[in-house]
């Protein structure tokens, strides 16, 4: 999937948009995604300004935004503009290794349980062979008025 079609998938846009590619989606199992981390992006002026880190919070969104993206998958269906994709929770959330402008964030998810339009994921990111961050999120999709 490239980033026309998760333009199409996602209502994120810059500068919260962190899924540049799709790798591989195995339906209702699992998704591998790329973030490219370049020193361009806007939270490295303050984050910080003499050793560029990308802040983990962000790390924990572009894992969202790939499980996202497998949810819509595993459903065969995309949200439309009264549907929004939220955080429910994240559970053990642990960061391993910094990371820097150059790196490439693989985001690696995996589907742990759905039901009730309520998602569990196992996720993780890595760099190289290096995991950076490791989670359990909670996701859902609510209608909007």
């Amino acid at each position: 999937m490239d980033i026309h079609q998760i333009l199409k998938q996602l209502p994120h846009r810059y500068p919260i948009l962190l899924v540049d590619r799709v790798l591989e989606i195995e339906k209702g199992v699992r998704i591998r995604a790329v973030k490219n981390v370049s020193i361009n992006e806007p939270f490295f002026m303050g984050h910080f300004p003499h050793r560029p880190v990308m802040p983990g919070v962000l790390m924990l969104e572009a894992l969202a935004q790939a499980a996202a993206l497998l949810s819509f998958d595993a459903l065969g269906s995309a949200p439309d503009d009264n549907t929004v994709y939220y955080f429910a929770g994240i559970d053990g959330a642990r960061f391993k290794r910094p990371v820097e402008p150059g790196d490439q964030l693989i985001l690696d998810v995996t589907i742990d349980r759905m039901k009730a339009g309520i998602f569990k994921f196992k996720a993780r990111a890595l760099v190289g062979d290096e995991v950076a961050v490791e989670a359990d999120l909670m996701c859902t999709m609510r209608k909007i008025a």
